[in-house]
């Protein structure tokens, strides 16, 4: 009678902790929704094209970049700045290995096939974010298309660099915003209808191809991982990194080194899946076991 009655109270523990796991993921938290885009940053305009870029373009402030100084960019139409050079590429690439043509750096927020020859265009400008000089490239309106002319499904992103030479002369941030991703790729990468194929990377790299000196967000390159409707891990609008903002991921670059971490569930959540886990292995092991 005992053991039974200790059954039913550890499947009645089970249940509650179960129900209320259900209620942190349906509850509310702090967490902004779909409103990652910054405004401004669009003094200027990279007219209607197809693999087009503008530059080099003042930055505005001195950025040390993997130990490159830095105080001017290409703005490249397929969604990525570069240093040293332009980036006319439309197909996207792992940031791994060695940049093409000179360039010394890539920071892509969603290199991709962009197609601005209808529709929005992409814009860049300075501003200030918290107090700091910015500067920003916005790929915005109701959202740019894909390749070939393709306004089915749009896009909305936007990168950020955002001054801190407070902390130290050239340190900097960078910020990824996303508000809408319908589409990975374009016509001429084997997508087809803005999907499949050779899908979108995002992160950034100094183009050294040498171990430490670039970062990729989860789901770069995987079919269907960066979409609005893609996995709950890697869906770019519902996910955050180091920000309480869905849709905004910040990178601290310090002395050179930009500062990389995997975004994480919320802590409610993960302090319910321990408890879980943790009575799990009571259950299993028919011993008293202590949860932090």
């Amino acid at each position: 009678m005992f053991r039974h009655n200790l059954q039913i109270k550890s499947r009645l523990a089970w249940l509650g902790l179960l129900g209320a796991a259900a209620v942190l993921l349906a509850a509310p938290t702090n967490r902004t929704e779909a409103a990652a885009i910054r405004t401004g940053f669009n003094a200027n305009t990279l007219p209607g094209n197809d693999d087009g870029s503008a530059g080099p373009v003042g930055i505005g402030f001195n950025i040390n970049f993997y130990g490159n100084n830095q105080n001017s960019l290409f703005v490249n139409n397929n969604g990525n700045v570069t240093f040293g050079n332009s980036l006319s590429d439309f197909t996207p690439f792992g940031l791994s290995g060695a940049l093409p043509g000179g360039i010394t750096g890539i920071i892509a927020p969603f290199f991709g096939d962009v197609d601005t020859r209808l529709g929005e265009v992409t814009k860049y400008g300075g501003g200030t974010v918290g107090g700091h000089a910015a500067f920003g490239v916005t790929w915005d309106g109701v959202g740019v298309g894909y390749y070939f002319e393709h306004l089915d499904k749009l896009n909305k992103f936007q990168v950020l660099l955002i001054d801190r030479s407070d902390i130290a002369a050239g340190d900097f941030d960078i910020e990824f915003n996303y508000d809408q991703i319908q589409w990975e790729t374009g016509d001429a990468s084997g997508g087809s209808g803005g999907l499949g194929g050779a899908s979108a990377h995002a992160g950034f790299s100094n183009g050294s191809g040498l171990p430490g000196t670039n970062f990729e967000l989860a789901g770069s390159g995987v079919n269907g991982a960066f979409l609005d409707s893609g996995p709950a891990g890697t869906s770019l609008i519902h996910n955050s990194l180091n920000s309480g903002v869905d849709g905004r991921y910040d990178f601290a670059v310090r002395n050179g080194v930009p500062q990389t971490a995997v975004p994480v569930p919320p802590t409610a959540v993960l302090a319910c899946i321990g408890a879980l886990g943790c009575l799990g292995g009571r259950l299993r092991r028919r011993k008293v076991a202590v949860c932090a």
